[in-house]
């Protein structure tokens, strides 16, 4: 999808993982796709959260429903971490050695994702909807890790040790130089995304998913791409970052092509418009509904019903055609299986509906 593309979005921003509610009568700030100002957001001591999503992080950045950022984010790893796997002190960026040298211990975790934010989005209220459109994704650096440990991943009895490999990441070719003869593909995302969760959550580690997306590891979520989240605390307090070269399905190693990456990444307000319990998304090819949960069949049940309650309210037709369409027409992903929560994803082709069927969907 390219930054000219307009967005199909009236109709889609009251879609849960389970249960929407609100209408589409409520003040949308859509002020399209070349309006607003323009941020650059570094990856800096200050300008991190280590670990977690808090709704009493202080924000580090202010904008208006409209506006762009582009977003700096550093790979999960240390500099000590990433020299002892090969990588040259030359090669390892100096914001990861600021980070690491400056980020004070007691602002650290419980989890070990390094997001860049919190962005507070001007008149954003609990209750609210935050449409975040991922215009452009870059690589900042020519490598990403791929890693496992004992304990971690999903076939870690299989693993007792630990491993860590550099792979090259190559932008002419746009591959990722795995191992002799094998090429990957490369398709950049971030890992996670999120919102401030509820104040009584407290400090949220960041590796579980949840109600405010977060570490998703959704590889649909590439540039182009459309995720829409539930508000909980004033401003939302946006968060980004473990970025991804790459990523199968399950990641079931508990890592992907971890990499650092530079995103571009507009903020659009919707007012009294409520969505959730989960982030819900789109892509220029599909509509998408997620589901987290420590149970697999739980978060499959989830995105299941999100999926037929999108398709009631925006295209609608009947629950019992709806359940069927996803049957017939549906792909039901396991998203990732070692996040603790677990997360399921379906996605129905936009390509199946057909003119005269579709909803007036643009503003």
């Amino acid at each position: 999808m390219s930054a000219s593309r307009s967005h199909p979005l009236a109709s889609l921003l009251a879609l849960c993982a389970c249960i929407v509610v609100g209408t589409h009568a409520a003040g949308a700030q859509d002020p399209g796709a070349d309006s607003g100002k323009t941020y650059t957001l570094p990856a800096t001591p200050k300008t991190v959260a280590w670990g977690h999503y808090d709704a009493t992080t202080p924000p580090v950045l202010r904008i208006r429903s409209g506006d762009t950022v582009v977003v700096h984010t550093v790979l999960t790893n240390s500099p000590t971490g990433l020299e002892k796997a090969g990588v040259k002190p030359v090669d390892i960026e100096q914001d990861l050695k600021d980070i690491h040298d400056h980020v004070p211990k007691e602002e650290r975790g419980p989890g070990g994702h390094i997001l860049t934010g919190p962005i507070y989005i001007e008149g954003a209220e609990p209750g609210d909807t935050l449409e975040v459109r991922v215009r452009k994704i870059d690589l900042a650096i020519p490598y990403a890790y791929n890693a496992f440990r004992y304990g971690a991943g999903f076939q870690t009895d299989d693993f007792p040790y630990s491993r860590i490999k550099i792979i090259p990441l190559d932008r002419t070719t746009n591959t990722a130089h795995f191992a002799p003869g094998i090429d990957i593909p490369l398709h950049p995302f971030f890992g996670s995304m999120g919102v401030a969760p509820p104040p009584a959550f407290g400090r949220y580690d960041s590796a579980p998913p949840t109600i405010i997306g977060g570490n998703m590891d959704n590889k649909e979520l590439a540039a182009g791409s459309t995720i829409y989240f539930p508000v909980f605390v004033p401003g939302a307090l946006f968060q980004i970052g473990d970025g991804h070269a790459g990523q199968g399905n399950g990641e079931v190693d508990i890592t992907a092509l971890e990499t650092s990456l530079v995103g571009t990444v507009q903020f659009i307000l919707h007012k009294g418009v409520k969505t959730g319990p989960y982030p819900y998304a789109e892509t220029p090819t599909h509509y998408i509904s997620m589901g987290f949960d420590d149970d697999l069949t739980v978060a499959a049940h989830k995105a299941v019903a999100g999926m037929i309650d999108f398709l009631v309210r925006h295209k609608h037709i009947s629950r019992d055609d709806a359940y069927m369409l996803i049957s017939v027409a549906g792909d039901i992903d396991i998203t990732e299986l070692v996040d603790h929560n677990k997360g399921v994803h379906v996605m129905v082709p936009k390509a199946i509906f057909t003119d005269s069927a579709q909803p007036a969907t643009s503003h």
